[in-house]
């Protein structure tokens, strides 16, 4: 991915921009909703990514200490049979570093991860996470899109967040933070033929029994 020097602005709508990893700390500022990593994948990884069969892009539902995240993701490509190749070796390093950032954001010990191919409209709705804060990042395909709303309404004006660049948004559990009307929902995209290529990452306090998630130790 190229990376850029870092600048960050805070948008009039409590959206918090960085060109640097170390901008997604502006989560924790007061009225900042989302933080975005502005960058932008490199044609090459691009075109890799966006060339493979969707039945081959890696899947998971795992909880995990951040520093594991490499090695799970270096066994979910191999185990979904793609190539060995720099572009491979990219992805699991990419997902990896995102690992390592919320949870360095968040002070978490532990990780959801999730990473999840979309063909539908999947999560329409625009919404609030019930969490404290989620990082997306969309591989391929559209990216995540947000708004504001004061009503609860569909956002008069819709925006995407460029593929490539993850986002830190508040959910509904983030401490002492007013209500701020961002909302976000996943692109429509059923009928176009796409295939999206999602991670999502939550951050977890303390591993609980009696569940049947995966859980890497």
């Amino acid at each position: 991915m190229t990376l850029h020097r870092e600048i960050i602005k805070d948008a009039a709508i409590g959206v918090g921009f960085a060109t640097t990893p170390k901008g997604l700390s502006s989560i924790e500022h007061p009225g900042c909703a989302a933080a975005i990593w502005q960058r932008q994948p490199s044609d090459r990884f691009q075109a890799w990514i966006d060339g493979l069969r969707p039945e081959t892009l890696p899947k998971a539902r795992i909880t995990l200490r951040p520093d594991m995240v490499r090695a799970a993701m270096i066994n979910l490509v191999e185990a979904s049979g793609i190539q060995d190749c720099d572009e491979r070796t990219m992805l699991a390093d990419d997902v990896a570093a995102m690992g390592l950032i919320f949870a360095n954001v968040l002070r978490v010990p532990y990780l959801r991860l999730r990473l999840e191919t979309v063909s539908t409209n999947a999560c329409q709705k625009f919404h609030v996470d019930t969490v404290t804060a989620r990082l997306i990042c969309t591989y391929r395909g559209s990216g995540t899109q947000y708004g504001i709303s004061t009503d609860g309404a569909e956002p008069g004006s819709i925006y995407n967040i460029p593929t490539g660049s993850p986002v830190i948004l508040r959910g509904t559990l983030w401490p002492n933070a007013p209500r701020t009307g961002l909302f976000h929902r996943s692109p429509p995209i059923e009928g176009t033929g796409e295939t999206r290529l999602v991670l999502v990452l939550d951050p977890i306090s303390a591993l609980e029994g009696g569940s049947d998630e995966h859980f890497i130790h």
